[in-house]
């Protein structure tokens, strides 16, 4: 699989050494990314209408766009059929993130609410690929179907 699509196992692979670099480094090393998520969120609420929008509601988006490749990556190397193998890639990658961040990173935080936003990023990225990938899969069975009635007639 990672032999017969080089380049998307190296775009997966420099994913997933950013990811580590974002998620399993000390969190003053990080301290940049969340300034700039900070001043989105005073941006934000600074637009009429959008008063409700805070550094919460600002991170728990980063925390969904962060894993939208994960599952648009994975899901590309396996296959359409293999969706719900590139969700679970993801939670379970979501999963030792945490893990890693309650037990190993004093400066970081386990926060469950990151686990549900990083599932749902994945899941977005699964469904994005699906969609993009739903009518060439149909017309490829419209085809082996007739192929198929053609070879029986």
């Amino acid at each position: 699989m990672l032999r017969a699509h080089p380049n998307l196992s190296l775009l997966l692979f420099v994913y997933l050494a950013a990811l580590a670099w974002i998620t399993l480094t000390p969190a003053g090393s990080v301290e940049p990314a969340a300034s700039v998520l900070a001043g989105l969120a005073d941006t934000l609420v600074a637009i009429d209408g959008l008063h409700w929008v805070d550094f919460g509601v600002v991170e728990a988006a980063a925390n969904v766009a962060l894993f939208v490749p994960m599952g648009v990556l994975v899901l590309l190397l396996l296959g359409r059929e293999r969706w719900w193998v590139a969700i679970a890639v993801g939670v379970i990658a979501s999963c030792w993130i945490e893990l890693a961040q309650a037990v190993l990173l004093p400066t970081r935080v386990a926060d469950p609410g990151d686990l549900a936003g990083n599932s749902v990023g994945t899941a977005v990225g699964v469904a994005v690929v699906l969609g993009a990938t739903l009518r060439p899969a149909r017309r490829a069975q419209t085809i082996d179907k007739r192929t198929a009635r053609q070879a029986g007639a």
